[in-house]
């Protein structure tokens, strides 16, 4: 009974699958991937290739196998994340390679590491090229080639190094626009509270985007930014205000038309040659409004209202937009 209770103990391979035992090893080891020096454990080869950029060995019997890594190598991670670090805290715009795309964006090379950049955060110059074409065919046409970016997040604990070419844009582009310019825009998404347009520049690229709020869209009521505005469409906005602190430029469409208002009024009581604005005329020279008296008098119907008109004797209020005032008591 003693006997058959005692059973070998389990190896390692039964609590990790992953683990193999290279042949003639006494050790086992795990494809993870060391961050420091003082963290020694083994990297197989289709992770060191996937980390450098490198392709695995074909022909070696060991690919796939997990052995060392190098001290020289495991130096060079570790001062390239400290360099990306120094580089984000310093908002240095680096040129780096496009190794390959894929759905979600591109990855670029830095030096020893490899990092991405997402597809909202690459620059709004390639995709308004040809803006009916889809940004996976836009993001294949980047590799092989080089682009400016800035880093935006560094996590070595999670090997996470991000890259934003519109950040980089930002830095180079921001002063060449001011508060009054105008641009010619393409409009990049639409949301409740407005749409974003990407505005061209004089080299005939588009290299900023800026907000045009649900305010700034019409004069009219604009209940729904998609009744106005969809994506694609070429507009004409001008810049109202820029914040460098939160990289954000605020766009108007509105303030380029001219105030049905204004227009409505200027119909309705035009300035004659000889009048300007600010010129107070004379109840002799005031033409009334047809149907004012009638105005007048619901007015003085209401309770708490007292009402200056222009007849004869009576005081009154004059302005350009018309012969009448009324004043609502407290």
């Amino acid at each position: 009974m003693l006997a058959a209770s005692l059973k070998p103990a389990p190896s390692l391979a039964a609590f990790f699958p992953s683990a193999r035992r290279s042949p003639g090893a006494s050790s086992v080891s795990f494809p993870f991937f060391p961050a420091r020096l003082n963290q020694r454990p083994l990297l197989s080869a289709a992770a060191t290739a996937e980390s450098t950029g490198a392709p695995a060995s074909q022909g070696d019997s060991s690919a796939g196998a997990a052995h060392p890594i190098d001290e020289a190598r495991l130096a060079q991670f570790a001062a390239d994340w400290d360099a990306a670090r120094a580089d984000k805290e310093q908002g240095k715009i680096l040129t780096l390679p496009v190794l390959k795309s894929n759905t979600g964006g591109v990855i670029v090379k830095y030096n020893s590491l490899q990092g991405f950049v997402p597809n909202p955060l690459l620059s709004p110059a390639h995709c308004c090229k040809d803006p009916k074409r889809p940004i996976q065919d836009v993001t294949k046409d980047l590799v092989g080639t080089s682009i400016s970016v800035k880093v935006s997040e560094v996590n070595e604990e999670e090997r996470k190094l991000v890259f934003s070419e519109k950040d980089a844009s930002w830095l180079t582009y921001s002063s060449q626009i001011k508060i009054g310019d105008i641009y010619d825009g393409i409009v990049s998404s639409v949301f409740h509270y407005g749409a974003f347009v990407h505005l061209r520049f004089p080299d005939g690229l588009y290299h900023l985007t800026g907000l045009v709020h649900i305010s700034e869209v019409s004069w009219d009521l604009v209940q729904d930014v998609q009744d106005f505005l969809n994506e694609g469409d070429a507009v004409k906005v001008i810049v109202i205000n820029i914040d460098m602190d939160k990289s954000r430029i605020a766009l108007s469409i509105r303030q380029l038309e001219e105030d049905p208002l204004l227009e409505t009024l200027d119909k309705v009581i035009p300035l004659e040659a000889d009048q300007s604005p600010d010129r107070i005329m004379s109840p002799s020279e005031v033409e009334l409004l047809p149907g004012l008296d009638g105005i007048c008098n619901e007015l003085l119907q209401e309770d708490g209202c007292t009402v200056w008109a222009t007849s004869a004797g009576e005081t009154c209020c004059f302005t350009r937009f018309g012969a009448l005032a009324f004043q609502c008591a407290s």
